[in-house]
């Protein structure tokens, strides 16, 4: 399955999950019910992913964990806020190029509409020698 069906199976799930929650809930609560509701679309969902971080050559612990790493393809990093931030899509570009993978999403579910708290990022690797990389989000 090609990553824009996984994103669009998320969006989806994750729709549902608003639709019948609506905005208010703990982070937590909408982690739990979009992993339920994506493995019951088929995919395969691990949380609360561990994400080191490699310097100098040593694997150290920073305490950054993936919210949710659907297919070993999409990066999800939920948010329960007034207003997603710069920091928060940082946050997320730092989880992409930590973890390798070119695809995350960032949904804040403390909004009235869905639709206006799904960000898409992609972050291009230009070439493996290179580490110059670009975030595009949609």
């Amino acid at each position: 399955m090609d990553t824009n069906e996984v994103t669009g199976i998320i969006i989806d799930a994750a729709m549902k999950v608003h639709t019948s929650l609506g905005p208010g809930m703990l982070e937590s609560v909408y982690e739990k019910c979009l992993k339920h509701e994506v493995t019951k679309r088929g995919l395969r969902v691990a949380s609360q992913v561990w994400l080191p971080v490699l310097y100098d050559g040593v694997e150290i612990e920073g305490g950054y964990k993936i919210d949710l790493l659907v297919e070993d393809q999409v990066v999800v990093e939920l948010k329960v806020v007034e207003h997603v931030l710069e920091v928060h899509k940082a946050q997320l570009l730092s989880y992409l190029k930590l973890s390798g993978h070119s695809v995350g999403l960032l949904i804040n579910f403390n909004v009235v509409h869905l639709r206006d708290g799904i960000k898409r990022l992609v972050n291009h690797f230009h070439s493996p020698a290179s580490l110059a990389s670009s975030a595009v989000f949609s």
